[in-house]
């Protein structure tokens, strides 16, 4: 499984940069898979080179394709002017509105307020509901408060990392929460047919 973490923070060090790094390893880590990270400090230049899809170079392609082919999404992004980056924007204005219908999102933002923890709702759903993506129910917002260098360390955000994850669990057509539950129905049936 790939499990691809988007960050779409336009500067060092970043706290949405450590939070995907936080959720693309529970995804790791409870499904197993290859994880890997695009920070778009390093990609938007890159992709901002191209204006359309068509124009993009080798470079700007093989972000596009790493998006397009991941089984798993992690976007986060800091809050900015009440919304995400502009440099999220743009990478999604480049991807296939085909690629992502079906693929699992995780969505995550960071920002200065409790104030703008809605802006997941109101600007990153909206944004994935378009792409027919199935962005997980449980969405991960966090405040500067929450980290320690730019580490995450607020037990509560981890407990809503742990929703997340069992989201997914059962959003994933093989995933070992879904085999287990499948026995046990199983099992269910045998007892009441015996």
């Amino acid at each position: 499984m790939k499990i691809l973490g988007l960050s779409g923070n336009v500067k060092r060090p970043s706290r949405t940069a450590s939070l995907v790094d936080v959720l693309t390893s529970a995804v790791e880590s409870r499904f197993g898979g290859v994880k890997s990270i695009i920070d778009l400090t390093d990609a938007a230049p890159v992709l901002f080179r191209a204006l359309r899809a068509d124009q993009l170079d080798s470079a700007g392609r093989e972000i596009i394709d790493a998006v397009e082919t991941a089984d798993v999404l992690v976007v986060g992004s800091p809050v900015y002017r009440a919304s995400y980056t502009g440099a999220l924007k743009h990478l999604f204005d480049l991807v296939d509105y085909r690629a992502l219908t079906g693929r699992p999102v995780l969505l995550a933002a960071t920002g200065g307020s409790p104030l703008h923890a809605l802006m997941i709702e109101h600007q990153l759903r909206p944004l994935f509901g378009f792409f027919n993506a199935l962005s997980i129910p449980t969405s991960i917002y966090a405040v500067e408060t929450d980290f320690t260098d730019y580490r995450l360390t607020n037990p509560a955000v981890f407990e809503r990392v742990d929703r997340a994850i069992a989201d997914l669990a059962r959003l994933l057509p093989a995933s070992p929460q879904k085999a287990l539950l499948a026995g046990e129905n199983r099992s269910a049936l045998v007892t009441t047919t015996a």
